[in-house]
């Protein structure tokens, strides 16, 4: 993968009809969304219990779990907030709609509905949504911080950070353009980190390298020599 921001969003198909959700798999993968897929509501807990989609498709008749179910399972995992979910159904009735939306979905479409719509609905909940959410977190390459909970992965696997190894990655990846100098990688973490001096901060550089090359990840911090570090992005092994 080369330098940037991961700007690919990830969408959980839950259809157990089979021409359905393959048309859907179809239609998002053209229009450059990752996909995923569950059959029933009890794959679909399965599969969020181990992923983070940016969006969930959810049908109602499902086996297993029906879909009401799942969406309670949703909440319970993930929190209200924290994936949007589309509810697809073929109950049009206005009780059934009000009930889901308040349960935690963000949208009902009824089925069957016309690709084009959905596309423009999973676009506006996915640029409202994200609005707010990666504000929250930060990606390069394969690296990923969530800011609110200070954890850190490298390739899906948790960095076990200090926490001024925590504040220099943070920045580093803030600042991914760019060379850091060191005077300005210390004031910039010396609020979090008091205790980080000029004489002690390669050590921790140096810490943050090792973890990062643990976790089989080849993306790793660069010192400038005579000026400071800077994050460069490389493929995983």
């Amino acid at each position: 993968m080369q330098g940037g921001w991961i700007v690919t969003k990830n969408i959980l198909i839950v259809e157990d009809d089979i021409h359905i959700g393959n048309a859907l798999e179809e239609t998002l993968t053209g229009e450059g969304y990752g996909v995923l897929r569950a059959y029933s509501g009890t794959e679909a807990v399965l599969v969020l219990a181990g992923t983070s989609p940016d969006l969930v498709l959810l049908d109602l008749m499902l086996p297993g779990l029906n879909g009401q179910e799942v969406l309670s399972r949703i909440r319970e995992l993930r929190g209200a907030r924290e994936i949007p979910i589309i509810v697809m159904s073929a109950r049009a009735d206005v009780d059934s709609k009000v009930e889901l939306l308040l349960g935690g979905a963000v949208d009902y479409v009824t089925k069957p509905f016309q690709m084009k719509e959905l596309l423009a609905r999973i676009s506006v909940h996915l640029r409202t949504f994200h609005v707010e959410r990666d504000a929250e977190r930060l990606r390069f390459g394969s690296l990923e911080i969530c800011t609110d909970t200070r954890r850190a992965t490298a390739g899906g696997a948790d960095l076990k950070l200090t926490r001024t190894e925590y504040a220099i990655l943070k920045l580093l990846v803030e600042n991914s353009s760019r060379v850091l100098t060191k005077s300005v990688l210390l004031d910039s973490i010396s609020q979090d980190t008091p205790d980080c001096s000029e004489s002690s901060l390669k050590m921790h550089v140096s810490n943050l390298r090792r973890k990062l090359k643990e976790t089989g990840c080849r993306e790793y911090i660069e010192a400038v020599w005579g000026i400071g570090f800077q994050i460069k992005d490389g493929q995983n092994q």
